[in-house]
């Protein structure tokens, strides 16, 4: 049984993983939706949210711990700087919604669109 285990591995060692989050965040980001399974849509969804709520500060501290976590991306770190925070600013949480797609095709895993909300 999984007791206190809260994040879901993907059945992948934690640098694969690291990199399959910062990956996704960089897409949701840019594009502003993309598909991706059920799974990593809930896992993405509080990973993006908290880095939205960092942006919000506004700052070059807030910009710098924006790029550790997205592995250096200056294009995303811009965008969520110059586009997204000032969208949220008067909201506290819940930037992103997931909807189920059912399955695509023959996959067993069920697809989901995660996207930030207008």
């Amino acid at each position: 049984m999984r007791h206190h285990h809260r994040k879901r591995t993907f059945g992948r060692v934690k640098h694969v993983r690291t990199g399959l989050m910062r990956s996704l965040a960089r897409s949701l980001v840019l594009e502003e939706g993309i598909v991706t399974t059920v799974a990593k849509a809930k896992e993405l969804r509080p990973f993006v949210e908290r880095l939205v709520t960092q942006a919000k500060k506004n700052t070059v501290a807030s910009q710098r711990t924006i790029s550790s976590r997205l592995g250096g991306a200056p294009d995303a770190v811009k965008k969520l700087h110059e586009t997204l925070a000032p969208r949220y600013a008067a909201r506290h949480g819940g930037y992103t919604r997931i909807v189920r797609m059912g399955q695509i095709g023959k996959q067993a895993t069920e697809s989901a669109r995660i996207e930030f909300i207008k």
